[in-house]
């Protein structure tokens, strides 16, 4: 998107404000991130951010690994779905479903994605695969295995604030010709989860409606279809108050309102709220743990030993990215790995200590 482009989005924004008061968070983010994943590739060292499966092959292995094994336990059923959110380049479903063929399982493959340019990327990768705008519109004929990288953290979210006159929406308003952020004026105690409602003033908390809707759909496909789901994403086992959006850019940190639409916005997502959600719509939580826990259970360190055989030149290049992934001042305990499961599958899968 062009710098033009952005201005007329923040310009946007601005009429808005000026016609109708400040808008909430919750539009802001939503607007400026639609814009933003419609019209780019953000991946990779050229564009914003780098994900785990563009990191190292052997994150979509081990993803790939864990699939495979839970529907080997399920007898190998003939028909099942592979289903990604937000699935980036396809990098992650490529290493996965190169790895659950080795096992014998050559799912039907299903994106869900927005970007018609991403769209075109994850063609070229994983040829044969059917797009999606939304989880709904899917085949509702067979078992799923979902999988959703660094999906959540994009959604849009609510933040709320705790002021002498009880709970109200951090809102987006004008402050000359800036975006700025202001309490709104409308009581939101009714938005706030029941165990924060009396938390001292000045305290912020933040909710994320989208993610819970998603969660809710996937925990109900699970329970009336069957199949297993892999959330992957950083974030807190646990909500804690304070703010966690942020605005990445060419990869680094920069500030939320400094060019809508071309910024990444994202926040930590609340995996207690999902686990939550999911129990109550019918879906087995497995378990939850750090990236780095899950994947040294997978076996990431065999595989490394096993590509530093083959190719001995790149070893310590190897050695670095498995670090990246694991270690926990890196990706290791930031992000976490949640399983679910549904309609009959196991309850157990590999790489979760704590089990339901």
């Amino acid at each position: 998107m062009s710098e033009c482009a952005t201005g007329e989005l923040t310009a946007m924004f601005r009429r808005l404000i000026r016609e109708t008061g400040p808008i909430s968070l919750l539009q802001f983010m939503g607007e400026s991130n639609a814009r933003y994943y419609t019209s780019r590739d953000p991946l990779g060292s050229a564009g914003d951010f780098i994900t785990a499966p563009e990191i190292s092959q052997m994150f979509g292995e081990l993803v790939g690994l864990w699939l495979a094994d839970l529907w080997s336990q399920m007898g190998s059923p003939e028909r099942v779905l592979y289903v990604e959110l937000g699935p980036g380049r396809g990098t992650l479903a490529a290493d996965a479903l190169r790895t659950v063929a080795r096992f014998g399982l050559k799912p039907e493959v299903h994106f869900v994605e927005g970007s018609e340019s991403l769209r075109a990327i994850q063609r070229g990768a994983v040829p044969g695969v059917t797009h999606y705008d939304d989880l709904s519109s899917l085949p509702d004929d067979a078992p799923i295995l979902l999988v959703a990288n660094e999906f959540f953290d994009a959604l849009p979210i609510r933040q709320l604030l705790r002021t002498p006159g009880g709970w109200r929406e951090r809102m987006v308003g004008l402050e000359g010709d800036d975006l700025v952020f202001v309490a709104g004026d409308k009581p939101m105690d009714a938005a706030v989860p029941e165990q924060w409602r009396g938390a001292d003033e000045g305290t912020s908390i933040e909710t994320c409606p989208a993610a819970a809707s998603v969660m809710a759909e996937i925990a109900e496909r699970l329970a009336s279809k069957g199949g297993a789901a892999l959330v992957v994403d950083y974030g807190a086992a646990r909500l804690s108050p304070g703010s966690t959006l942020q605005a990445i850019r060419s990869h680094q940190k920069v500030d939320v309102f400094a060019s809508p639409g071309e910024a990444d916005l994202t926040a930590h997502v609340d995996f207690g709220q999902l686990s939550e959600t999911a129990a109550q719509h019918g879906a087995n939580l497995m378990g939850l743990t750090t990236q780095g826990q899950w994947l040294s259970a997978l076996g990431i360190d065999a595989r490394l030993e096993a590509l530093q055989r083959q190719s001995p030149d790149n070893a310590a290049k190897l050695q670095r990215q498995r670090d990246r992934l694991v270690q926990p001042e890196q990706m290791g305990e930031l992000f976490k790995v949640m399983g679910l499961s549904g309609g009959g599958w196991p309850k157990r899968g590999a790489g979760f200590v704590s089990q339901g």
